[in-house]
């Protein structure tokens, strides 16, 4: 029964009705102690006695008072009077996205900005747990100060599961199936829960939801604001469901042709069938709808405003390009466009269907353009297959998969474009760029890029703190070519080389900062001599047309250079604004070839991780913290906090409370900290401090122990030793010993440990079979007796268990490669990250002196940064702490033809 004006519940008067729905009545009312008028929602007296509908009113008021947020809905008070149950919220001035939709689509700015606006609030949610489930333009009220997400109705605590019914229950009701209007809502009662039109194939076929659930509606919702369409139509429930669950929208392009063509991007994954297609977090969706929104999407018209007066750019002609774009596809536009040389064009190049680019990191694959600039080759993944390199002809919408090659990174191209050139497996590599047999060439245990010379000659990085060396593409001894002033760097990386094919570039920069004017792009050559400074810069550059291109910022510049004399002239020019840059290896993500093509990866997006929780069957339950340069994550021994390397290259420990939300930093002079641990009682950590020019490579290293709530000094574990690094301490279960990682460079490294009291002598506990090969990636079980860690001496990564302290004899827990090993608290189950980047658990059982090794399960892909321990898991087993390499990196690359043409205007 309606309430009258002038009803009083509580404090709060009613004034008259606003609306009224399925899940209860909403009136204006005004707050008379406060004075303000306030929006109530009762549940209607003939529904209060049926006990699923109060528990879902109930529900919506748990939800929504744990969500604050400017995008949603704010909840005041919540209350019951004479068995009428209400909630107070804010009242809201302005119409329902539903209203605005019945006079058409929106333009793009306003579709963006709304998108993102609810992409932000759904995050919130998500990351609170709850899911919404019946997102529609109908609970998106618009206002002055922008979009608002109402009715929580429908919401669940994420993990539950969804609501009674199954589709052949909703299809099959005895009530007749009516036809639709356009403007109808299809909620079935007592059946599914939800609103058909924006519901996804697993809500439909009464399966469980969860935040991807929300992130199909918010696609669904996309497409309708974007066309003025709904995505999926039908004149019955049935036929409906059917669309949801069989076919794809019209493309947007069809319906709205000028829609950039990055946003048709996000709805179609957004509104992908399966969950695991789709984008896998709204803050995955804002961020892409924030990328377009400034700019990175554009296609036809210049990106860096600061161009558009230089660039002269002529509108009929960019237009007819787009249009030849999507009439003909890329392929044949490309070959166009590229015919007309005094006009500048922008497009897109997706990754390939179902695949994720793999970019960033030590051991990323950025992409490469072909000298000749026909083909670009890149590392990326898919759910089914790990990290390996694809090829991509730019007269084709197709890129292929080169076999043979996981695992690859930093690829680069022979001079004429016929091989590809990578790293894998600690060698340097190459093989036919069409696919086929691939070569080993030399050693590299962690490469930082190569370059490959007319003379059939490549230059290389074998190791992150290394020098240049060079070597014929046929194979041979390896020579250096450069030398390491040790006073101002420790690395140099990245070489490309010039036209003359015996000069090249490279970066020379240092891992703990010291001087940055003397960081930056060098002048080398074959012969040894005349190495010199270029510009000071924290990116790697690449030479093409003329130009020395390189990061400024985040704008991506091109200065005058003769490559014969190693001259700059001029000033540096901008090309390209928001260019992705890698700060964890210097490199930005930009590539040229000698046929006047450019490919970046843009948006402004902070490269790093998150640190996020997942179950074991790698569905994401919360998250800890938003995007950082974190490493080696490591929870307390009562899973309460959790300690954290935090930022790059100087790296500091942080403490993160889990319980209160708060966080603490544990270290704070001049020096890079890693690999932080707990002792026992959760008291102290432990980690390794590195000082001077090779901090982080292990040379210069100690350990140190502080107090975990950050009071008082830092205590001295264990000297640096001359020659010798000192990494990944940890406390035995009983603390009586410390043991660590011990290595003097890539190989030969050992775990030791160090008694914590008395004579402090340490001692081998696991060491390799040879000098070239090492063991790491320790961890000791939970009651102290047992040693999992990862050794090479097969000649692959693989995982063995050893007694400890004595050591002595070992169980292989793994045949097929494996590393970064984890107990689970009761020691009955061990995890690895595996070569496919799968997360496995392998049951354990120890008797007495023998190690019975039991079942293996893999458990979830784990998308993680290949160095350092990229998870920790709680003492149960049940969850996962992971650092989590966020998968923006889809983001497409966008290739630019004739990129100087407007330099030289």
């Amino acid at each position: 029964m309606a309430l009258s004006s002038g009803t009083k519940l509580g404090p709060y008067e009613i004034v008259d009705t606003l609306g009224a729905g399925g899940m209860g009545e909403v009136y204006r009312a005004r707050d008379t102690r406060l004075d303000r008028t306030v929006a109530v929602k009762v549940l209607p007296s003939h529904l209060s006695a049926d006990p699923e509908r109060k528990q879902r009113f109930e529900r919506e008021a748990r939800a929504i008072s744990s969500l604050q947020h400017p995008h949603i809905c704010t909840l005041h008070d919540v209350g019951s009077q004479d068995g009428v149950d209400f909630l107070v919220m804010e009242h809201l001035e302005g119409e329902t996205l539903a209203e605005r939709l019945k006079k058409g689509a929106l333009p793009t700015e306003q579709v963006l900005k709304i998108g993102m606006e609810v992409a932000d609030a759904l995050d919130k949610a998500h990351r609170q747990g709850v899911v919404h489930r019946d997102l529609k333009p109908g609970n998106i009220m618009l206002t002055k100060s922008g979009s608002k997400l109402l009715d929580f109705g429908l919401a669940k605590p994420a993990g539950t599961t969804l609501a009674s019914g199954t589709l052949a229950q909703a299809l099959t009701a005895p009530s007749p199936v009516s036809p639709l209007s356009p403007t109808t809502p299809l909620t079935q009662q007592g059946t599914i829960v939800g609103t058909f039109q924006y519901m996804s194939p697993e809500q439909v076929e009464g399966k469980e939801a969860d935040a991807r659930t929300d992130i199909f509606a918010l696609g669904a919702v996309l497409y309708e604001m974007a066309t003025g369409k709904r995505a999926f139509e039908g004149k019955s429930q049935l036929s409906v469901a059917s669309a949801i669950l069989e076919r794809d929208p019209e493309p947007i392009s069809r319906v709205q042709p000028l829609a950039p063509a990055a946003l048709e991007h996000v709805v179609k994954t957004c509104l992908a069938k399966d969950p695991e297609d789709r984008w896998q977090s709204a803050a995955d969706v804002r961020r892409q709808l924030k990328w377009i929104s400034e700019g990175g999407s554009q296609v036809g018209v210049p990106v860096p405003e600061a161009h558009a007066r230089r660039m002269k750019f002529r509108l009929g002609w960019a237009i007819a390009a787009v249009a030849s774009l999507a009439a003909v596809g890329f392929a044949s536009a490309y070959f166009l466009l590229a015919s007309r040389p005094a006009q500048i064009i922008h497009s897109q190049l997706p990754a390939p269907e179902k695949a994720i680019f793999d970019f960033t990191g030590d051991l990323g694959g950025p992409p490469v353009l072909s000298p000749d600039g026909k083909r670009i080759v890149f590392a990326a993944h898919t759910a089914e297959s790990p990290k390996a390199l694809w090829v991509r002809q730019l007269d084709s919408d197709t890129a292929q998969h080169l076999d043979g090659t996981d695992g690859a990174y930093f690829p680069f191209w022979s001079a004429d474009s016929r091989f590809v050139g990578f790293f894998a497996d600690g060698k340097l590599k190459k093989i036919p760029a069409g696919g086929g047999p691939v070569t080993t060439l030399a050693d590299a245990p962690n490469a930082r890029g190569g370059a490959w010379g007319k003379d059939d000659v490549i230059v290389y990085t074998p190791d992150f703190r290394e020098v240049l060396y060079k070597i014929s593409a046929a194979g041979g001894l390896p020579v250096k070519v450069t030398e390491i002033d040790s006073v101002k760097h420790t690395t140099h990386r990245w070489p490309f080389f010039l036209p003359d094919g015996k000069h090249f570039i490279y970066l020379a920069t240092n891992h703990s900062g010291s001087s940055r004017e003397a960081n930056g792009i060098y002048f080398g050559s074959l012969d040894g001599k005349g190495s010199k400074q270029l510009v000071a810069t924290e990116g790697a550059g690449q030479y093409a047309s003329g130009y020395l291109l390189f990061q400024s910022q985040a704008t991506l510049v091109a200065q005058p250079f003769n490559p014969s004399s190693g001259v700059l002239s001029g000033e540096p020019m901008p090309v390209a604004e928001r260019v992705q840059y890698d700060s964890g290896i210097w490199r930005s993500l930009f590539t040229v070839s000698e046929n006047g093509l450019l490919a970046y990866q843009g948006g402004s997006a902070r490269l790093g991780t998150e640190l996020v929780w997942f179950d074991r069957t790698g569905k994401q339950v919360g998250r800890v913290a938003e995007r950082e340069r974190y490493a080696d994550p490591r929870l307390s021994p009562d899973g309460k906090r959790l300690a954290v390397t935090v930022g790059d290259p100087l790296a500091n420990i942080w403490v993160f409370d889990l319980v209160r939300g708060t966080k603490t930093r544990l270290t704070f002079d001049n020096a890079t900290h890693n690999y932080p641990s707990w002792s026992p009682d959760g008291s102290r950590i432990a980690f390794a401090s590195f000082v001077g020019p090779f901090a982080g490579a292990g040379l210069g290293s100690s350990l140190h122990t502080k107090a975990s709530n950050g009071t008082g000094q830092d205590e001295l574990l264990l000297a640096s030793e001359q020659g010798f690094g000192s990494s990944y301490p940890e406390f035995s279960p009983d603390g009586r010993y410390l043991v660590y990682q011990r290595a003097s460079g890539p190989t030969g490294s050992s775990v030791w440990a160090v008694p914590v009291s008395g004579e402090k002598k340490p001692f081998p506990v696991a060491q390799p079979q040879s000098p070239q090969n090492a063991v790491f990636d320790q961890r000791i079980s939970p009651d102290g007796r047992w040693l999992a860690y990862t050794s090479n001496d097969s000649g692959a990564d693989e995982i063995y268990v050893t007694p400890f302290p004595a050591g002595g004899g070992r169980w292989q827990i793994t045949t097929n490669g494996g590393d970064r090993v984890a107990w689970r608290g009761d020691g009955k189950e061990l995890y690895y990250w595996g070569n496919d980047q799968m997360l496995t658990a392998v049951e354990v059982n120890p008797q007495g002196s023998e190690f019975q090794v039991g079942a293996t399960k893999p458990l979830f892909r784990l998308s993680a940064p290949a160095v350092g321990m990229p998870y920790d898991v709680s003492s149960d087993g049940q969850r996962f702490l992971v650092n989590y390499l966020h998968e923006d990196s889809s983001t497409p690359l966008t290739l630019v033809v004739n990129w100087t043409t407007a330099l030289k205007k």
